[in-house]
């Protein structure tokens, strides 16, 4: 059940998110603009930038993953400057989370999962863990990359934001 609810999840909208990746680009391409105006925008100076979101994204995805079936999660360097090399990015999630099966996650519900969280370290059960924690920091970073775009006129919608056309 933890594997149905988060691994088709993740790759959903990250398929998603590479969708949105390749809009932006044609975006770009077809008015001549800069990408990096993309790449590092922000929709307040607090804020993370575009890339970071979907660094974040990925990381969520992968990393709640991995703790969910009891594994370490690979490390990828936060090192993108491109809208390449963010599809490289998503693409060696997605890898990851597709080699994962259903049995390691047999014990995923109540499994202890520690993490820190505002500096300090937490433990919660698996389930708590992924509904409260892992995909609602998931979604956000989803959604701050497909807002942050959207503000910057990339012409997407909520069906582009729900991968709709990836079903």
């Amino acid at each position: 059940m933890m594997f149905d609810l988060s691994i088709p999840v993740f790759i959903h909208f990250l398929n998603g998110v590479a969708a949105l990746l390749r809009k932006a680009e044609a975006h770009v391409q077809a008015r001549k603009l800069d990408p990096n105006a993309f790449l590092t925008a922000r929709l307040f100076p607090d804020m993370f930038t575009f890339t970071k979101q979907v660094q974040l994204a990925c990381d969520f995805a992968k990393g709640t993953a991995a703790r969910l079936a009891g594994i370490t999660a690979p490390s990828h360097p936060d090192d993108e400057k491109s809208f390449d090399e963010l599809h490289e990015r998503i693409r060696k999630t997605i890898e990851f989370l597709r080699s994962l099966n259903k049995d390691q996650f047999a014990e995923a519900e109540t499994r202890a999962i520690t993490f820190k969280a505002g500096g300090k370290e937490m433990t919660v059960k698996g389930a708590q863990y992924l509904a409260n924690v892992g995909l609602p920091n998931f979604y956000f970073h989803v959604t701050t990359a497909y807002a942050l775009l959207r503000h910057n006129g990339v012409e997407i919608g909520k069906g582009d934001f729900l991968a709709r056309d990836l079903r």
